[in-house]
């Protein structure tokens, strides 16, 4: 048969020019090889197991939380190789609770990762850090210090109204919706979009004293939920190659435009303008009495001038609104939607709520903080399902970290915690890890006091659920307080049921961790308490 014979293409057929850039780029390719063999012989982690694209790039990782699968990933691969899992050339994830309060410590000597650095703002060519995604240890403790002050267990009961405004506005749009309507009895309600509305119109109330009117529209008011919910998508994968944010979410030249907080950042700026101006005005004196957190950044600004400009009150007020918002609402919504798939979880709760004789509905924080079960349920829900989705990165400091077995971390190694997977260890918190379970934050029938306490301890030593060591999250007893408060709320004053088409509720493993599709059926029970008393309108 004949044919074509193809000519062998020699480098002395090519002009001079396309030889040089064929021989260069070959060049690279071998010199990037090896590069990449040398250090993957010469790594200190190669003792570390984990996936074997790992052990040269994070590519991989970034394109897992691409899929939105790092939590399944991360949670098998544990299970694979057991405390200690290689993530990426210089990334390595730990699961022993034992180390939280080595890598997470008081002195903050492991410092955040460059990861964080994607949470900065850009204003006016200026970046702008916040207390999230700040790096330095001594920049968060002195530019905390100010703003933890508003947020103690004691200063956050001073706004413990406003939270029952939530609750009470929150029930009035449920009441008007879903139960006292025509078709009431046929109609159902997705509880979890009820229950964000709420929580973001508390951010607003609770920051700026206004009403954006979420709850009033049932709808989410100028997209902003779905921005902040888009941008943690860009951060949990953008975030596993950091300097790729410089070249994309920071690039004003990029022709892709990713979501950003440039509205409500600049909302932000504008109304410290206007309250700053207002201060001014009436003269109003630094520690004077204030209603909202606006005031209270203010007035930390006059209180601490030489730590507080304009720029960090813009930044906690983005905090406040951004982090204070999802963050709340994710673990009511995880709360809520265990309880409605257990019956029996849900009847003893009710039981114990009915016993509890509140004064008041919404019920005082005082008259449900100290609920046995309700506070089981709690806990539990938050074990459960973790607000955040991916590993919280921290720096091994200068003289390394020697693992539990003995292994060795050198200086620099990034390694992190990530809270799907140390909120299953079987060690601490039982056989029954993977199923909810209130129970076991409870003294058991045949368990001594001391056995209990040194159990619960264990767990709460565990309890990744507000991060931990100098960088906790300060929003926590607010949080807590607007938690108890609603489960309680909702749970005395109606009977709830997940509504007969309801199928599997929705989560979105981002680096939020979101939750769609609670859709149920909700009764005024017959012993319900009205509401009072009738607070200020929210």
């Amino acid at each position: 048969m004949g044919g074509h014979v193809l000519p062998v293409v020699t480098p002395g057929m090519l002009p001079a020019s396309t030889g040089l850039a064929l021989g260069v780029a070959w060049l690279a390719v071998l010199v990037l090889g090896a590069k990449v063999l040398v250090s993957y012989l010469t790594s200190p982690l190669r003792a570390i197991p984990g996936p074997f694209l790992a052990r040269f790039t994070d590519v991989w990782r970034m394109l897992d939380y691409w899929r939105h699968s790092q939590i399944r990933t991360q949670q098998e691969l544990h299970r694979k190789y057991g405390a200690a899992v290689r993530l990426g050339p210089n990334m390595v994830s730990l699961s022993d609770p034992a180390l939280l309060k080595t890598v997470y410590s008081t002195r903050g000597d492991f410092v955040k990762s460059e990861f964080y650095s994607i949470g900065d703002a850009i204003h006016n060519g200026i970046r702008i850090a916040n207390p999230f995604s700040t790096r330095s240890t001594n920049f968060h403790r002195t530019y905390m210090r100010p703003y933890q002050r508003y947020f103690t267990s004691s200063a956050t009961s001073q706004k413990e109204h406003l939270v029952s405004d939530m609750a009470i506005a929150l029930c009035r749009e449920l009441e008007t919706r879903f139960v006292d309507c025509v078709d009431g009895d046929d109609k159902s309600a997705d509880l979890a979009d009820w229950i964000e509305y709420a929580a973001w119109d508390l951010a607003w109330s609770l920051t700026f004293s206004e009403d954006l009117g979420f709850l009033k529209a049932g709808a989410d008011v100028g997209g902003m939920i779905n921005t902040g919910e888009v941008t943690m998508r860009y951060l949990g994968i953008v975030g596993q190659m950091p300097w790729l944010d410089m070249w994309l979410g920071k690039n004003p030249r990029c022709p892709v435009k990713f979501a950003t907080f440039s509205n409500t950042l600049m909302f932000c700026v504008r109304r410290t303008i206007e309250r700053a101006a207002e201060r001014a005005s009436k003269g109003v004196a630094p520690g004077a009495d204030q209603g909202d957190f606006l005031d209270n950044f203010l007035e930390a600004k006059e209180l601490f001038p030489d730590t507080i400009g304009d720029n960090e009150v813009v930044s906690y007020l983005m905090m406040n609104v951004l982090a204070g918002a999802d963050t709340t609402s994710l673990v009511q919504k995880a709360i809520m939607y265990y309880i409605l798939q257990s019956p029996a979880v849900e009847a003893r709760l009710v039981a114990e709520l009915d016993g509890a004789s509140f004064t008041s509905s919404p019920p005082p924080y005082a008259e449900t903080r100290d609920l046995p079960y309700l506070d089981a349920v709690i806990r539990e829900g938050m074990r459960m399902h973790p607000v955040l989705g991916g590993v919280l990165e921290r720096v091994v400091p200068a003289e390394g970290l020697k693992l539990p077995d003995g292994r060795f971390l050198p200086a620099g190694t990034q390694v992190g915690m990530n809270a799907w997977v140390t909120s299953r260890d079987k060690q601490t918190y039982g056989d029954d890890a993977d199923a909810f379970r209130p129970e076991r934050w409870l003294r058991g029938e045949n368990e001594t006091e001391a056995d209990y306490q040194a159990r619960l301890g264990r767990m709460r030593d565990a309890d990744f659920t507000f991060g931990g060591g100098s960088r906790i999250c300060v929003g926590r007893h607010l949080a807590m307080m607007e938690i108890h408060k609603l489960t309680a709320t909702l749970f005395a004053r109606y009977d709830i049921s997940l509504a007969p088409d309801c199928g599997e509720w929705t989560v979105r493993h981002w680096w939020f961790t979101f939750i769609d599709d609670i859709h149920v059926r909700i009764r005024r029970r017959s012993r319900v308490q009205p509401i009072r008393p009738v607070l200020k309108a929210y």
